[in-house]
């Protein structure tokens, strides 16, 4: 010990190989972190960039003026009842005998299940036809928001305009795809600005129409009677909304991009949990929600906030008083947001990393007006710091709707707002109404919004600003994925054209910040068996585990038999035909071989009779099995449970065949049998992939083969033409790279 302290040369060596280690790591995130800002392609070919101006009439030609008229007043009455409940505090506090935290809790309650609704909203907008959705929703919020007034306890009070919330969610995530299918994008922001300002004007009514109808009514019901009559306008819209017209998905970024606009007759339907995956992998959406997020902290709960103020410090205890002084900055609002639209549309139009560094700019100052509005002792410089943080909230709100519908994939965009809520609710909006709850009735309101509005409010708008240097590269992918789609449109139409089985085209994917694939195309045609070959770590588990759904990848599309599956749940693919053989173990060990079998076979359904036939055929293939029914696959060997585990995918009938390492760990013996037995499948007809780290294996039983290296791919072709590449077949080999 004492000679390497002195000497100090295994120190140094050692320290040596963590700086490099280190600078070889930053080196690569680097690179990656260019990599996700690069341009694909010009401006010219984004959606929406350099092109021609659009005004309300030629969109109103366009997408027709009914659907807006029917939106905007849906949402601006949803507004009108959600800012009614805050309004009415002090009452709903007197009525149900509960505390300050209490009250402000179940307010910031409606507000968070009104964006928890958007979850299963936006989940049904990616799959069904949507004008149905918006006016079922507005139908059943109409009805709750009556069904409120009746509440005998703030425990059933709570649940009601829970409800109530889950089913207006439709004006978050049916809404917004529905109005970005139907009008261009050049009118985006203004739309958005238009019906914010629907919202502003019924929303900023609200607490005087609220405190109105509970002051004309009187006494300690009053307050029950702003819910009957607010809920009746909301039905007789609702019903309105069965008369609009579906519009087809994406059309405007097709035509902007391809000039013409094409539709999948027959789309998969996406699962939510591929949908968020690949959301959360867009850096403009990732970035976004995460400010967003960041502001939910203080913005939910800030309604219920300045109600207390104006109420225990201020001293105005009169409903209609207080709805009044409450409403003026919300008014000041309305004249701004049409003009932010204009200019972030001009903006976005010339550049659009410049718009969504608008949107950051635009909530930065809330961090100094709202601490000041807490802080005043006058009624009227309450209303007068009220007036910009509510003018700039409410503009930067407006136009984050028209970033996120632009880069999300036209297929998920639904989801894609719905994921931007839950983010904002779940992190921000749930986590902001319990601490909201605690520092109110243990600090009170004042340092409550010191606490949390102010440094969520500087780092919400830094993270906006900093999340515009990806929005370029974010609609290069969009750019991509849509002629993609075209091209596959076209190879599909052409005459006599051979539709490939299987397709990964332009697939990129990352474990975290650790990009493994790159660029990845190839085919798979009906009938091959194709092996892929590479070093450890070339990503060719990934690329399995990508196309049976286990994984989604970042940028690219998977087809099967030409429709786009990346979105498609794991389960969905084995149902479509697709079924992977995992390496290692893939049976239950503790089950018979008969019971495997059938366990795998009622997976995929059928009679007890068709079960039976399925059973034996596959039996055919294995006589190992067949003497051993009752025999426990824990107490089979090695080769015989790898037999077992291929006779349980057999039995699911895939149209295409995965197989991760089939010779792994066993004798030669048992992978010449297990060898035959591939043959075989593919003398039938199956279509295979083929993961294998022996050249000698997948040389026997592949037609092609791909070899990757560091996740792309180096070499595709007939496995024989391997043997000539000597560099690849040396990698294969002994696991080195070729020179």
């Amino acid at each position: 010990m004492t000679d390497l302290q002195t000497t100090g040369e295994p120190e140094s060596s050692a320290a040596s190989l963590v700086a490099a280690v280190l600078d070889e790591e930053a080196a690569r995130q680097e690179a990656q972190a260019r990599e996700r800002e690069q341009v694909i392609f010009p401006d010219d070919l984004l959606p929406g960039v350099n092109s021609e101006p659009v005004n309300f009439k030629e969109a109103f030609a366009k997408g027709g003026t009914r659907m807006f008229v029917i939106l905007g007043l849906l949402i601006s009455l949803d507004q009108l009842t959600l800012n009614a409940v805050q309004t009415l505090e002090p009452e709903l506090r007197t009525a149900f005998h509960i505390s300050n935290g209490a009250v402000v809790f179940i307010t910031s309650a409606s507000s968070l299940f009104y964006a928890l609704g958007a979850i299963p909203m936006g989940w049904l907008a990616d799959r069904m036809k949507r004008v149905p959705i918006v006016a079922c929703a507005s139908l059943l919020a109409a009805l709750f928001t009556i069904l409120s007034g009746l509440a005998g306890s703030a425990f059933v009070f709570f649940w009601l305009i829970c409800v109530t919330g889950v089913a207006k969610a439709d004006g978050i995530a049916v809404h917004q795809p529905l109005l970005a299918d139907n009008y261009p994008i050049g009118i985006r922001a203004r739309m958005s600005a238009a019906l914010n300002i629907g919202q502003q004007v019924l929303g900023n009514l609200s607490p005087v129409l609220v405190g109105a109808i509970a002051g004309w009514v009187g006494g300690k019901e009053g307050w029950r009677w702003a819910f009957f009559i607010l809920g009746i306008p909301g039905g007789i819209v609702a019903i309105a909304a069965f008369f609009m017209r579906e519009p087809p998905r994406g059309q405007y970024e097709k035509d902007d991009v391809l000039g013409e606009i094409i539709e999948d007759e027959h789309p998969m339907q996406p699962s939510m949990e591929a949908a968020f995956a690949r959301l959360k992998k867009i850096s403009t959406v990732r970035t976004s929600i995460s400010a967003f997020a960041a502001l939910g902290f203080g913005i939910f709960a800030l309604g219920s906030l300045q109600v207390l103020y104006l109420n225990d410090t201020l001293h105005v205890t009169n409903t209609l008083h207080r709805g009044f002084i409450l409403s003026l900055a919300g008014w000041t609002a309305v004249p701004f947001l049409y003009p932010v639209g204009r200019y972030f549309d001009r903006t976005y139009r010339k550049n659009p990393p410049k718009a969504l560094t608008l949107v950051g700019l635009l909530i930065l100052p809330s961090a100094i007006f709202t601490p000041l509005q807490v802080s005043t002792h006058s009624t009227t410089m309450f209303v007068i710091w009220g007036i910009p943080q509510a003018v700039l909230t409410a503009c930067a709100f407006a136009m984050v709707t028209p970033v996120l519908q632009a880069v999300c994939p036209y297929r998920i965009r639904g989801l894609g707002v719905a994921m931007g809520v839950m983010y904002i609710v779940f992190i921000g909006g749930f986590g902001g109404a319990i601490l909201a709850s605690f520092f109110t009735n243990s600090f009170g309101v004042r340092t409550t919004v010191f606490i949390l509005l102010v440094p969520t409010s500087i780092v919400g708008s830094l993270l906006l600003m900093n999340g515009a240097r990806f929005i370029r590269h974010d609609l290069s992918l969009v750019v991509e994925e849509l002629l993609e789609e075209q091209e596959e449109q076209r190879k599909r139409a052409a005459d006599g054209a051979r539709v490939p089985v299987l397709q990964m085209v332009n697939t990129d994917f990352s474990y975290g910040p650790v990009q493994v694939l790159f660029d990845v195309n190839f085919e798979v045609h009906k009938g091959e068996c194709v092996a892929l070959l590479g070093t450890n770590g070339a990503g060719k588990s990934t690329i399995l585990r990508c196309i049976s759904g286990l994984e989604v990848p970042e940028r690219g599309v998977l087809r099967l038999n030409g429709r786009n599956i990346t979105f498609v749940a794991p389960e969905q693919r084995v149902k479509h035909g697709i079924v992977q053989l995992p390496g290692g173990k893939g049976v239950f060990p503790s089950l018979t071989v008969m019971q495997n079998l059938k366990v795998a076979a009622r997976l995929r359904g059928g009679t007890a009779g068709e079960i039976d036939a399925r059973i034996t055929d596959v039996l055919e293939l294995f006589p190992e099995l067949a003497e051993r029914p009752k025999q426990l696959a824990k107490s089979l060997s090695g080769g015989q449970q790898q037999m077992l585990a291929l006779a349980r995918v057999l039995m699911q009938d895939p149209e295409i065949l995965l197989i991760d390492e089939l010779s792994l760990g066993l004798a030669p013996v048992v992978v010449q049998r297990l060898l035959e037995l591939v043959d075989r499948l593919r003398a039938r007809g199956q279509t295979m992939v083929i993961v294998e780290q022996s050249l000698n294996v997948a040389l026997a039983i592949s037609d092609r083969a791909i070899f990757l290296e560091k996740g792309a791919v180096k070499f595709e072709g007939d496995a024989q033409e391997l043997l000539e590449r000597d560099d690849l077949a040396r990698a294969v080999f002994f696991g080195t790279e070729g020179g």
